[in-house]
């Protein structure tokens, strides 16, 4: 001890130590004196000082808590100090009884100790006495002991010393607390990571050293274990006194703010305001927290003025003068940047106008040229409350409406169609909501627009719907991140603690973003009251609670102030004013509510609402959402006007109404919450809100709160209000579904994404912070600081939940998530994890109505809801009542009392029972959804009886409808009740009143006008006539073709825009569903002709009966058509499939062809395994050859070796090759140019759309390559083509093909090929080559192959064999089901080809960019943005400039190539060498690729398998053919060991391609549709004179080889000889009928013969529909106007593609051409043709590059339209007709308006000016420049320079005629015209045309025309076309007398303004 010490002494210290614990409170250590500086009372004491006041334990915080936030604690303890903030209350002072407060402190003691140390003789030094004393205050023995160890210490002679001590012991631990904090946030400042910004200053952020801190974590850590004696003693001991006093002198700024509390956190009062009141009554006790004053306006702080806004932003802040205080200091950052914002404000502080100046920074953004782009953002406003969301849609619309800005709610309550989603730029919407928005990857191109999203009341993190924000929020900074746009966050809420974690959650930036103010920024500052209402006994309780709110509201009216009295529900409404009423009459105060005086006194007569007129009366008013809707806004009106002077209403009004009243008074705290199923303390949120309608503005200095609530309840809302509760995380809660949600949108696709994720949530911030919040203990902290294993174990085990449930597929192993059909229907459908379990488990494929409902009542989403007791008589009733089915459980128990309530709603029952409403209203919120959700579920397990029946039940809770009720009953708002209870009485169903008259129908229901108006509306029941064409295609898969015909009134009130019907086939046998599809009836398609749906199905051994096809409206119960398709005498096609085996045979080598130079073509030494077997027939005989095998097995090669032979044998005979498309054909001629032709020294041609070679070219050619439909052109005049009698080889390339749309044509042209070699017996050697095939023995009959020559290899036998995986998406929409593909896609090369080629196949040229764009994202996102580029910079930027196309030359930076038709030429050679030479890794490309260009690739993926059919209007199906090409350019045969297919299809239809891509799919012939135009065709080169010529001619067809084999598929019942012979004799009898009604043919009584109109179809390769249409609508002096309606009206046009969306480009289009077109009929493709025509002729700028593409084939094809037109003109002699449509295909030619411009304008240099003054000089046109001597021209031009026109001009011809007349020498009567035409221009060598607005390349051509333009005759016409001089001839017409007007025209065929006229009869 230091000293001795005597007896006496020890018993002096005794008796003092006695006396000292007397003195010490009973509560040890934790007490303190409570002393508050009090208004002095009347008497001048000063209340309290002699109290010692004992906190009630209420206010103890366990002291873990204590600790644990010793460094995180209270806001203090992390920010170094805030120092100059200036809070008004800093200058108070604090009284003490004994000691003054300021002085007490370690000063003091250090004095004190001074002074022992003086007086006795100690043997320590001052301060380590005074340490030592510290560290004995600071330790938690009990008083005596601490007395004693004190005494002990100092000595005896110190006693009073010890009293003060002990007495003041809480003043120094805190001071001693108070150095310590201050010394640790030194040694921290340097590692705080936090600090508090002062109110819209900005302030430094140091960075965080994670050592220190973890260091401070372990001592913590231990002080725990080594147990509370000592606990700040390790920290004691490591300081020494002086600093510690030096700190201890720093204030904290905790103090500034609220008094000085006990402990770090502790809860006493102490931690409130200063000037809090404290006082005690019987049976509660009041808490008084006076008004904060308001903060003064700091200097150089000024409010910002609205004119300093821009112009348009003005216009939304109409009426304000300048912004408030706080919206000045965030107006800066707001207004002007970009930053992410968090605001956090008090209630009323104006957050409302932050968000509106952040919406007009946006706004701004998109405001260009003078007007604002409204299609380019859209703007969400998540507020947490539907009635808050209704009042900002109301405030934003109406301030917003100057700038055309639509802003519209989302909400529970109001949905938006997709139309109007896309017109509304503003969307208002709940955090639910916009999270089911944005889960669904069909609204994705909805969230992609998102500029701005703002989230008001963020501190609704708190809140059990908190998680539902940091969904929202991860998702959208990950969406921010993924695709690199801007997404503004700007978060809006109350005064919070925890604001710097909030911050960092929504990635605010601290300095710039983050802004923070106190309750002194409340523009009417708030005096709170709390009052604990401590009494026990119920009764006595409620009246206390009246009672006290009764006074509170009448001290209230004393000084002239209204009052609201919130209570919490709407029963309580009513109740409380009565009590107010009626306690107003006792104590005899009813003057002051009345009002009686007022002049608007009478307005409440008005109501209809007795209670309403009775409270007025009285003074008081009541509000709930109960009310109707006029007498709510008519007490709102009387409120804010005066009249009623006290409101009792629900909090609804605190949300929706902007109603403020000086006094709010919220009496009791516990409201009933049916998702809680019974009673809540109401959240802060509705606390700040309902507190925030204290005070008004204008008027009022003060406002003032008082919340009435139960005393163990007290502290809690003092915490809230004084807002010290941080906010925690709610995420772990609702993990699981979140998960999933985002699993099923395709953005976390494994483990470590979802860790990434979770890494986006506030979760993560806090558990950092707070980890024992979270279950994670210290231990766990330290060995993994950034929690990155607790975020794995969190994800894992919520993926194993989900796992077991179905919802996905988790493979631990990879640690891959995939998605399923179930987890994505949760997902959609917003439904629970739990709940999918209890489905999962209670689903079965037949249950009851009863079974299905209590199914539903297990749901989770109801697992709350109660059973009371009060209840149960009623819900008895009701059962009894209103509930069809049984009740299981019956109304007492839980599930029986939510299917009693379920089964209600659809009865449309009514209830009493207040807390049954709200269960009611809160069960029928959810039901709907739940149901759909189970209707999908169903579906998708293909389950026919369960799926209708939930359809059914979905229908019945939309319409609140029971199934088995009238099915008019949909129409009740019009049929009267009566009505439809007789006809459920007679039992009359919707058949027999179909079938019965009007007065029938009024007969039975007894009311005759009732007939009618019944018959009515059954017309506008929605009814469809289902017919159905089943064909076969193999024995297990039939295809049927559904026509829907609708059969109904469209009324838009009852039908909207589209009706939504499902169609189902189902096998009712084996209850399974084969296919089902949603199909949208819109009003147009309602009254057009029947909509056809085609689709494949499976049929199974044995057969069942009979399959249904049914189709179900999604909304109209009763409302579905049925189809039996019957399977009793279906005629299936024999099954027979045979595959050559590939023998094992040894490679033969290259030399086997005995020939060196033909070995020197070939840069490989031996032949593939198919080639090695095929050799010896293709290459040692004459045999025809079909050979089947898969794509990239070297076929090619193969068809040359049969070359090779014919070059052998008949060297003079020609090779024909046919190729299906355009692109075969370029890559065959690429190929043989480079080797075969140069080689062997061949001739070869090539015969397109694009070329077409002259008739020498044709003669001396060897080889020639050709489409078909050119070969068919050419071959149809055969007898005069001597050269197609000279071909001795046809190759048929892709043979396969014949079943596509074009297959009819090379039907024709085999047969026609066999047809000649049988009559000029000159044989043709057939060999065709194809994909593996299912019926190669038809095919091989038809091409007339034998036994040796057949070769049909199954697909496996790949030279690089091919692993195909095939993943189903779902999705209802095309583009949206696209954009989801995206991802998989990306992981699909990561996985399977991470460096290899890739090449991915996507239906359109938007796909190709859109997916390439999403690629360069995601690679981004990995880090890797250039992983697919593999070459150096320099190479690439020049590559680049060589690239004309802008997204090529963007994607190719990453290594992404384009491939595409709208490329031009010179693009797309250099996208397909940079691919083939690897220098860029993936190429995105559209189907055409797979056919055109020989690129193999590692991996293929083909991402989606349907595009757009123009002419369907829909999405259809590739053919199969297709995709196995596309798979087979899958695996390089020289680089990969195999070749990978990923192939991405639309869920519905994974199984179909399952089963066909392997097994081979058979070809039908589509010669049948096409019938018409080749029996034309022969019957005009002759071939067909008669019936039995046809027959004859169709027995050469694969047609008839089929329609033995698979006669169903055809339409014939039955194979017999005599049926089908009747079969095709009526089949040509019906074509040769078409054909003769068309004006085609001529049918007599032996024989056909053609027309003219047949002949020009078969010349020209058109239609026979169009010709006849020609034929019909042209006549002797058609306009220009007809003929372009004329020409886009042909049939050739039908294919043109109208795209999704671009009748809205044809509308822009058509509103700048100067002819009209049908603008009902903007979608359709003659409409879009005739628009391209105009604005080629008006060159118009197209809208995008698809229009350029189709202008190109359009113009193209329309040139031999056009000639044709001219020769129906010409042969029906029509003059002027003929000059029109010449003058048109001059337009064409030159793109301009004969009559509207000037010819002039050909000329490349031409501007409008030199038009105009060359006008004036009397020239017009270009002929009249030719004319002009060469010296003239530069006194013509004034100026501009001659060699530009000098030049320009050589392009065109000058052409000299000279005529002359002859008498004919044979027979006198007759004369001819001799014609001499020579081109002038010496030094103009070509003949080609000059049309640079034309694609293609044209020679020049000249019409003769002779006639007479007088009486518009036309004698002759001939077309010349000479390249320098020619003379011709014409006869003239025999009779002389007309040659009075005769003359003859020379036209151009390609220029405009060339006419020259020559009359005759002046020679």
């Amino acid at each position: 001890m230091g000293y001795p010490a005597s007896d006496a002494n020890l018993h002096k210290v005794a008796s003092l130590a006695q006396r000292l614990f007397k003195l010490q409170p009973a509560d040890h250590g934790r007490s303190s004196v409570f002393e508050r500086e009090l208004n002095a009372g009347e008497d001048g004491v000063e209340f309290g000082a002699d109290l010692i006041f004992q906190p009630p334990s209420r206010f103890l915080v366990d002291s873990l808590l204590d600790n644990d936030d010793l460094l995180e604690g209270p806001p203090s303890s992390r920010h170094d100090g805030w120092h100059d903030l200036d809070h008004g209350y800093s200058n108070s002072t604090y009284h003490h009884a004994v000691v003054d407060r300021r002085k007490l402190s370690l000063e003091w003691l250090s004095n004190a100790c001074d002074r022992i140390v003086k007086e006795c003789a100690s043997q320590l030094s001052r301060d380590e006495l005074a340490m030592a004393i510290c560290r004995v205050l600071n330790s938690d023995k009990p008083g005596e002991e601490i007395a004693g160890d004190l005494l002990d210490l100092v000595g005896v002679s110190a006693f009073e010393a010890v009293q003060d001590l002990m007495l003041h012991r809480k003043e120094l631990v805190d001071a001693i607390h108070q150095g310590l904090l201050m010394l640790k946030s030194d040694k921290t400042a340097s590692n705080t990571q936090l600090r508090m910004p002062s109110y819209g200053t900005q302030v430094t952020v140091q960075t965080e050293s994670e050592r220190q801190i973890d260091k401070l974590r372990r001592k913590e850590e231990k002080r725990y274990k080594r147990g509370a004696e000592n606990r700040v003693e390790d920290d004691l001991s490591a300081t020494n006194f002086s600093s510690l006093l030096r700190a201890s002198e720093r204030r904290s700024p905790i103090e500034d703010l609220f008094g000085h509390g006990q402990g770090p956190n502790s809860l006493a009062v102490t931690a409130l305001p200063q000037g809090t009141l404290r006082k005690h009554f019987k049976g509660y006790e009041e808490v008084i927290i006076p008004p904060t004053p308001t903060a003064p306006m700091k200097p150089g702080e000024k409010l910002i003025e609205i004119q300093e806004l821009d112009g348009f932003a003005q216009a939304a802040f109409r009426g304000y003068k300048s912004l408030n205080r706080i919206q000045s200091q965030i107006f800066q950052t707001t207004y002007y940047t970009n930053e992410n914002i968090l605001v956090c404000a008090p209630t009323g502080a104006g957050k409302t106008n932050i968000a509106m100046i952040a919406i007009l920074h946006e706004i701004g953004q998109h405001f260009r040229d003078g007007y604002l782009h409204k299609d380019e953002f859209k703007i969400v406003y998540v507020a947490p409350m539907k009635a808050l969301a209704a009042e900002v849609t109301s405030a934003f619309s109406h301030r917003l409406s100057p700038l055309n800005m639509t802003v519209r709610e989302l909400t529970g309550d109001m949905q938006l169609s997709k139309n109007e989603l896309e017109e509304t730029q503003m969307i208002v919407t709940t955090p639910e909501k916009w999270d089911v928005i944005t889960r669904k990857s069909s609204d994705m191109s909805l969230s992609m627009l998102v500029k701005l999203l703002i989230i008001d009341e963020v501190h609704l993190l708190n809140d059990e719907r908190g998680a539902v924000i940091e969904a929202l929020v991860a998702r959208t900074l990950r969406q921010v991140e993924s695709t690199q746009t801007m997404i503004r966050i700007v978060g809006l809420s109350a005064t919070l603690p925890s604001y710097l974690e909030v911050a960092q959650f929504l990635r605010v930036n601290p300095e710039t973003g983050l802004f923070f103010f106190d309750s002194s920024y409340r523009p009417v500052p708030l005096a709170q009251q709390y009052i604990g209402i401590s009494e026990h006994n119920f009764v006595a309780r409620n009246a206390l609670l009246n009672e006290i709110c009764y006074n509170k509201v009448v001290d209230s009216l004393r000084q002239g102030h209204q009052a609201m009295v919130f209570v919490h529900s709407r029963k309580d409404t009513a109740k409380t004013a009565e009590k107010l009423v009626e306690l107003s009459r006792m104590n005899e105060d009813l003057e002051l509510f009345k009002n009686e005086t007022h002049p608007q006194f009478s307005l409440i007569k008005k109501s209809r609402n007795k209670d309403l007129i009775g409270f007025f009366e009285s003074g008081v008013g009541i509000h709930h959402a109960g009310m109707l809707r006029s007498d709510r806004g008519l007490t709102e009106r009387l409120f804010s006007d005066g009249l009623i002077k006290v409101l009792v209403c629900t909090a609804t009004l605190a949300w929706g109404v902007n109603l403020p009243a000086h006094t709010v008074v919220i009496k009791g705290t516990q409201l009933y919450d049916p998702k809680a199923g019974g009673w809540r303390d109401l959240g802060m949120l509705d606390v700040m809100q309902i507190f925030g309608r204290a005070g008004r503005p204008q008027f009022d200095k003060s406002g003032e709160g008082i919340i009435i609530t139960s005393h163990d309840k007290l502290a809690y809302y003092l915490r809230l209000l004084t807002s010290q509760l941080p906010i925690e995380s709610q995420f772990i809660s609702s993990l699981k579904d979140n998960l999933n949600a985002e699993v099923a949108l395709g953005t976390v696709t494994n483990v470590k994404e979802a860790c990434l994720w979770l890494g986006y949530t506030y979760l993560s911030v806090r558990m950092k912070l707070n980890p024992l919040a979270y279950g994670i203990g210290w231990d766990e902290v330290m060995a993994d600081p950034s929690l990155s294993s607790k975020q794995r174990a969190l994800v894992t085990e919520a993926a194993r939940a989900l796992d077991k449930a179905k919802m996905i597929r988790f493979d631990e192993k990879s640690g891959n998530f995939s998605c399923t059909e179930l987890g994505r229907i949760a997902s959609h459908f917003y439904i629970q994890y739990s709940s999918v379990e209890t489905y999962n488990e209670m689903l079965r494929p037949h249950m009851n109505d009863s079974e299905v409902i209590d199914m539903i009542a297990n749901s989770s989403e109801f697992e709350n809801i109660q059973v009371r007791e009060e209840e149960q008589n009623e819900l008895e009733m009701l059962a009894r009542t209103s509930c069809p089915l049984e009740v299981k459980g019956g109304p007492s128990n839980k599930h029986g009392k939510i299917s009693i309530l379920i089964q209600l709603y659809i009865s449309r029952g009514s209830i009493d029972s207040f807390s049954l409403v709200s269960d009611a209203a809160y069960i029928s919120a959810s039901l709907a959804r739940i149901v759909r959700a189970l209707f999908e579920i169903c579906l998708r397990r293909g389950w026919c009886e369960m799926t209708s029946f939930m359809l059914e039940y979905c229908k019945a809770v939309d319409r609140q409808i029971w199934p088995h009720q009238h099915p008019l009953r949909q129409f009740d708002k019009d049929l009267s009740a009566d009505i439809l209870r007789k006809l459920e009485e007679r039992g009359a169903d919707l058949d027999r009143l179909q079938e019965m008259q009007e007065k029938d129908i009024g007969a039975l229901i007894r009311y005759a006008p009732g007939g009618k108006l019944v018959k009515q509306y059954l017309g506008y029941f929605p009814w469809v006539q289902l017919s159905a064409a089943v064909s076969p295609i193999t024995r297990t898969v039939l295809k049927v073709d559904l026509l829907i015909t609708p059969d109904f009134v469209w009324k838009d009130r009852f039908h909207g825009a589209a009706q939504r019907w499902w169609i189902l086939v189902e096998d009712s046998e084996n209850d399974h569903i084969y296919h089902s599809e949603l199909f949208m009836l819109t009003k147009r398609m309602s009254r057009g002709e029947p909509q056809k749906l085609s689709f494949t199905i499976p049929i199974f051994e044995p057969h069942p009966p009979q399959y249904f096809i049914r189709a179900v409206s999604d909304s109209w119960l009763q409302s579905e058509a049925f189809y039996t398709i019957s399977f009793q005498n279906l005629q299936l096609p024999e099954a027979r499939t045979s595959h050559t085996e590939l023998l094992d045979l040894r490679p033969l080598p290259v030399t086997s062809l005995g020939n060196r130079t033909y070995e020197s073509l070939y840069n490989f030494s031996h032949f593939n395994p198919i080639q090695t077997q095929t050799f010896h027939v293709l290459y040692h005989t004459d045999n025809n050859v079909l050979l089947g095998a898969p794509t990239g097995s070297g076929k090619t090669i193969s068809a040359e070796l049969a070359i090779l032979h014919l070059f052998n044998t008949q060297p003079d005979m020609k090779v024909i090759y046919i190729a299906p498309l355009k692109a075969i054909v370029r890559e065959r001629m690429n190929d043989w140019r480079k080797r075969l032709v140069s080689q062997l020294g061949k001739q070869m041609v090539e015969m397109t759309g694009d070329h077409t070679p002259d008739l020498m070219a044709l003669m001396s050619a060897d080889i020639i390559i050709s489409t078909p439909e050119k070969w068919d052109g050419i071959s149809r005049n055969w007898h005069s083509r001597s050269y197609v009698t000279k071909v001795g080889l046809m190759i048929l390339d892709e043979i396969h093909l014949l079943g596509a749309d074009r297959g009819p044509i090379l039907e024709v042209i085999v047969s026609r090929m066999r047809y000649i070699s049988s009559q000029t017996e000159r044989s043709v050697r057939f060999i065709g080559l194809s994909t593996a095939l299912a019926n190669a023995g038809d095919l091989a009959d038809w091409l007339g192959v034998g036994e040796t020559g057949l070769f049909n290899f199954k697909p496996s036998v790949r030279p690089v064999p091919l692993e195909v995986h095939i993943q189903g998406y779902p999705g209802k929409y095309y583009c949206p089901r696209m954009n989801s593909m995206n991802k998989p896609a990306y992981a699909a090369i990561c996985t399977h080809s991470p460096t290899k080629p890739v090449l991915i196949f996507v239906s359109s040229r938007r796909q190709t960019r859109l997916t390439a764009l999403d690629l360069i994202q995601y690679a981004a996102s990995d880090e890797h943005p250039r992983q697919f580029l593999s070459m150096p910079e320099e190479v690439l930027q020049m590559i680049l400039s060589q690239v004309t196309d802008q997204n090529l030359r963007h994607t190719l930076q990453f290594g992404i190539g384009l491939h595409h038709a709208g490329l031009n030429d010179k693009d797309r050679s250099l996208i397909e060498e940079l691919f083939a030479n690897n220098k860029i890794q993936v190429l995105v490309c559209t189907s055409t690729l797979a056919w055109g260009v020989n690129l193999p690739a590692h991996l293929v993926i083909i991402k989606g398998t349907e595009y757009y059919d123009g002419k369907a209007k829909r999405y259809v199906d590739f053919p199969i053919t297709d995709i196995l090409q596309m798979m087979g350019r899958a695996g390089r045969p020289q680089y990969d060991q195999h070749g990978k297919a990923v192939i991405l299809v639309h869920e519905p239809k994974k199984s179909f391609y399952k089963k066909f891509l392997y097994e081979p799919f058979p070809v039908e012939s589509s010669l049948k549709e096409q019938l018409h135009d080749h029996i034309n065709a022969e019957i005009v080169s002759g071939t067909i004179c008669h019936k039995e010529d046809a027959l004859h001619y169709l027995t050469w067809t694969y047609f008839f080889r089929r329609l033995v084999v698979n006669p169903a598929y055809y339409g014939l019942e039955d194979t017999a000889p005599e049926i089908l012979s009747s079969y095709l004799s009526r089949l040509v009898q019906d074509t040769f009928e078409d054909l003769e009604d068309s004006g085609c043919i001529k049918m007599n009584d032996d024989g056909v013969e053609p027309l003219m109109l047949g002949s020009i179809a078969s010349q020209y390769y058109l239609s026979y529909m169009t010709v006849s249409m020609f034929g019909s609508n042209i006549g002797p002096d058609t306009s220009l106007e007809v003929f372009l309606h004329i020409l886009s009206g042909a049939s050739e046009f039908d294919e043109l593609p109208v795209r999704h969306n671009e009748e809205n480009y044809n509308e822009a289009l058509s509103k700048n051409v100067p002819y009209m077109v049908d603008n009902n009929r903007l979608d359709d493709p003659h409409v879009k043709a005739n628009l391209l025509f105009q604005a080629h002729f008006s060159q118009l700028e197209l809208p995008i590059s698809d229009y350029v593409t189709d202008l190109k084939s359009v113009l193209d094809q329309s040139i031999r339209i056009i000639q044709a037109m001219i020769d129906i003109c010409a042969n029906s002699g029509w003059l002027s007709s003929t000059i029109t449509c010449m003058h048109l295909l001059q337009m064409v030619m030159q793109g301009l308006w004969y009559d509207k411009d000037s010819s002039l304008w050909m000329l490349p240099c031409m501007s409008s000016d030199l038009v105009s003054s060359l006008g004036k000089k009397g020239i017009s046109s270009v002929q009249q420049l030719l004319d002009l001597p060469k010296a003239n021209i530069q006194t013509v031009l004034e100026g501009f320079p001659a060699s530009r026109i000098s030049q320009d001009l050589q392009h065109f011809p000058r052409v000299q005629v000279k005529l002359k007349v002859q008498k004919s020498d044979t027979d006198g009567g007759t004369f001819s015209l001799n014609i001499k035409l020579a081109k002038m221009n010496s030094n103009r060598k070509t003949s080609r045309a000059f049309a640079p607005r034309f694609p293609k390349i044209k020679d020049e051509a000249w019409w003769l025309v002779l006639g007479n333009p007088s009486n518009s005759e036309l004698y002759a016409v001939k077309r010349v076309s000479f390249s320098d001089r020619l003379v011709t001839h014409m006869e003239l017409p025999s009779t002389p007398t007309n040659i009075e007007g005769m003359k003859l025209i020379l036209l151009s065929d390609c220029y405009l303004g060339f006419e020259q006229e020559y009359s005759i009869k002046e020679l």
